[in-house]
């Protein structure tokens, strides 16, 4: 797949504009194609992350056997299904086996595959495999709580739901008690 420069992307955005019924030499417009097609590169440049170079060897040896939490991630996506944001918080909690990751780099994970098209459901098991893959912990759970406008702006339009999403793996989904102080924690 090529990846357009943002010359590229504003002629697709002028020609939107313009399907719609838009005056594109408008003064207030004039420019709107060149920065929406700069706005869409910042918001999807996940596709240009690698996660080992987000992790960035930040993989520590450790004797803590207890919970890691890191609770109210704030996170920004695209909904693949009409390009319109969806706006949240994330949890990601994991249970170490002689690792831990930097803190900062579980918010970046959140953050490199927050900024592609996605769905929230996908996108909560994505950051729950990267965690338990680069830590090797005895389990891993997310969840994912966030507004979607496009169920706000168009459709059903209902302002006030909000959709959350989880996905527990290893002790996290084989241990209740686990699960339920890891949700106790984070949804209280």
């Amino acid at each position: 797949m090529s990846i357009k420069s943002a010359e590229e992307l504003a002629t697709h955005y002028k020609a939107l504009m313009e399907g719609i019924g838009e005056d594109v030499n408008r003064d207030g417009v004039l420019a709107t194609p060149m920065r929406a097609a700069k706005a869409l590169q910042y918001l999807t440049r996940g596709y240009h992350q690698d996660v080992d170079e987000v992790v960035n060897n930040a993989i520590f040896k450790s004797d803590n056997d207890e919970m890691v939490i890191v609770k109210n991630i704030e996170l920004y996506s695209l909904c693949e299904h009409h390009l319109l944001p969806f706006i949240g918080k994330c949890h990601v909690a994991y249970l170490p086996q002689g690792k831990v990751i930097g803190l900062s780099k579980i918010a970046r994970l959140v953050d490199m595959f927050a900024r592609r098209l996605q769905i929230q459901e996908n996108l909560t098991k994505q950051i729950a495999d990267v965690v338990m893959e680069k830590t090797n912990a005895a389990g891993v759970g997310v969840v994912i709580e966030a507004q979607h406008l496009c169920m706000m702006m168009r459709g059903v339009e209902k302002q006030n739901s909000v959709l959350k999403t989880s996905m527990m793996l290893g002790s996290f989904r084989d241990n209740e008690r686990t699960r339920d102080e890891f949700l106790q924690l984070v949804l209280s």
